[in-house]
C-alpha cells in the first residue's frame, strides 16, 4: 500500500465554535417530565426484579420507576442514592443495555426495554439541581479514622458509606481533582456541564471526609505507615499503568495512549484547544477505543479507524458502543495486529498491522498485512495495576490485588476494591459496590 504523502497533520481548532458546541452537547439529552412519566408507566413493577438483581449495586429499580410515576422524585432520588451514591454518574456510563436494560422483563416480551438508565438520571438530576433537605445524616462520631486511598468511584463510594455510619474518613488521591475515571476518562459527552465534580461536592456534603488530593501512595505517604496511624485502610487504587503495543513506539505526540488523550480533552477549557490528526488509527477494542476514536471524529479528525485484533465478538465495547462509534463516522477495522509504526522524518506516517485470523481457538497472525495511513495514532489496549507502591506485601492473582468477597486483602487492616482488585468487570458501577461493601465490612470490624 502506497501511504499518502501529505502526512503528518495534526492541528486543534479544525472547527468553528458552533461546530464545537454542537458535537460536545450532551449525547443523550435527559428525558422531560412528560416522557419521564409515560417511560415509568410502561414498567411492570416485577416483584423480585430481574432489572434489579442484574444491578450490581442493587437498586430496587421498580420501586423507584413507582416514584417516578407519581411524581415523587425526591423519593426516586434516595432509593438509587442509597444503594449507589453515584447513582446521576452510573445513569450516564453504565452500560445498562447489558444490566439491567437487557433483564427488563418488556425486553424479552417486546424487545424494547424500559429505558431505566435515563429514569434514573432524571430523578437523579432532578434532586442535585433541587436538592431540598438532605438525603443521609451522618451517625455519631465513632472515634475510629480510616484512610481511603484513591478518590474514583470505589474510594468515593467506601469514604461516604464510612462518613455516614460516624467514621473519620482521610481521603487521598495523587490527582488535582477527585473522581478518578469519571472526571478524566470518559468521553466529554457522556457526562457535560463538569457533572462529575458536582456529584463530588454532593457527595462530600455529608461531612466528616477529609481531603488531601495530589498525594500519590508511595511517594507523598507509604501503606506501612497508613496502616500503623489509622484504624483501617481502603485502596481504590485503579490502574495506572498502560499497556504497551509490543512494537517500537516513537517519541512522538502524536503516537499516544488514548487514556491521556481523553483526560487532555476532559480537562481542557474547550475542545478547539485540543489537537487531533486529520486521519487517526485508534488501536483496541473497548470503550476507551469508542470514546477516544469517535471524539477525535467531533474534534474534526476526517478518518478514523478503531483497528482490533479479533472479530466484533471479541471487543470489549458493547455492541450498543460499536453501532455508537460507526454513527458517528468511525470505520471498525478486524482481525488486524500491529507490526509497525511507519515513520518519516521522525513522524508518524501510518501503522502497519498483520491480518490474524483463529486457529483451533487460538489467535494467530497470518504472513499477510496491511497499511493505515495515519497522522495520529492512539492506543487502548488496556491498563494495567502499578503494585510496586504498596510497599507492604499484599497478595496478588493476575497483577491485581486479591480480596475476599467483602474486600479484605491479605492484610487485616487493608481492603481493595474498583479496578486495583482482581475479578470483576472493570464497570463504575461494580467499583461503586465493592467501594459499598468494604466500608460496611471495615464498620463491623472496627465496631467488634
Amino acid at each position: 500500500m502506497s501511504l499518502p504523502r501529505t502526512l503528518p497533520d495534526v492541528a486543534c481548532g479544525r472547527l468553528s465554535p458552533a461546530d464545537y458546541a454542537r458535537n460536545f452537547a450532551d449525547a443523550h439529552p435527559p428525558l422531560t417530565s412528560a416522557q419521564a412519566r409515560l417511560e415509568a408507566e410502561r414498567c411492570y413493577y416485577c416483584f423480585d426484579a430481574p432489572c434489579t438483581t442484574a444491578c450490581p449495586t442493587g437498586i430496587d429499580v421498580p420501586a423507584f420507576i413507582a416514584r417516578i410515576a407519581q411524581d415523587n422524585l425526591h423519593g426516586a432520588a434516595r432509593t438509587i442514592l442509597e444503594a449507589n451514591v453515584l447513582g446521576g454518574m452510573c445513569a450516564r456510563v453504565c452500560p445498562t443495555e447489558v444490566l439491567c436494560e437487557q433483564a427488563c422483563v418488556r425486553h424479552t416480551q417486546e424487545d424494547k426495554p424500559v429505558e431505566i438508565g435515563l429514569l434514573q438520571r432524571h430523578a437523579t438530576d432532578a434532586h442535585f439541581s433541587k436538592p431540598g433537605a438532605p438525603l443521609f445524616k451522618r451517625a455519631a462520631p465513632t472515634g475510629r479514622r480510616v484512610a481511603v486511598v484513591g478518590g474514583g468511584p470505589a474510594g468515593l463510594a467506601c469514604a461516604h458509606r464510612l462518613a455516614l455510619l460516624g467514621h473519620a474518613v482521610i481521603l487521598f488521591d495523587d490527582k488535582p481533582k477527585l473522581g478518578g475515571l469519571n472526571e478524566y476518562g470518559l468521553a466529554t459527552y457522556k457526562t457535560v456541564g463538569d457533572f462529575a465534580q458536582k456529584e463530588v461536592d454532593w457527595l462530600l456534603s455529608i461531612g466528616g471526609i477529609e481531603v488531601r488530593t495530589q498525594h500519590s501512595l508511595g511517594r507523598d505517604m507509604h501503606l506501612d505507615a497508613l496502616v500503623r496511624d489509622h484504624d483501617a485502610v481502603f485502596l481504590g487504587l485503579g490502574l495506572a499503568g498502560v499497556n504497551t503495543l509490543g512494537i517500537a513506539e516513537p517519541a512522538d505526540a502524536a503516537a499516544r495512549a488514548a487514556v491521556d488523550f481523553i483526560a487532555e480533552l476532559r480537562q481542557a477549557a474547550s475542545p478547539a484547544t485540543v489537537a487531533v490528526g486529520r486521519r487517526v488509527v485508534v488501536i483496541g477494542g473497548g470503550m476507551t477505543a469508542v470514546d477516544a476514536a469517535v471524539q477525535s471524529r467531533l474534534l474534526g479528525a476526517e478518518q478514523v479507524t478503531i483497528v482490533y485484533r479479533r472479530g466484533p465478538d471479541g471487543m470489549s465495547a458493547s455492541l450498543h458502543e460499536q453501532q455508537w462509534a460507526q454513527t458517528n463516522g468511525v470505520r471498525l477495522q478486524h482481525w488486524g495486529a500491529p507490526l509497525q509504526m511507519l515513520i518519516e522524518g521522525g513522524q508518524v506516517r501510518g501503522v502497519r498491522f498483520a491480518r490474524t485470523e483463529l486457529r483451533d481457538d487460538h489467535l494467530q497472525q497470518t504472513e499477510e498485512s496491511f497499511d493505515i495511513a495515519a497522522d495520529m495514532v492512539l492506543t487502548a489496549i488496556g491498563q494495567n495495576f502499578e503494585a510496586q507502591p504498596l510497599g507492604l506485601v499484599l497478595t496478588l492473582k493476575d497483577g491485581r490485588i486479591q480480596t475476599d468477597a467483602e474486600g479484605q486483602t491479605s492484610h487485616p487492616k487493608v481492603w481493595a476494591g474498583g479496578d486495583c482488585r482482581h475479578g470483576g468487570r472493570d464497570l463504575t458501577v461494580e467499583a461503586v459496590e465493592q467501594g459499598k461493601v468494604a466500608a460496611i465490612a471495615i464498620d463491623h470490624v472496627l465496631r467488634a
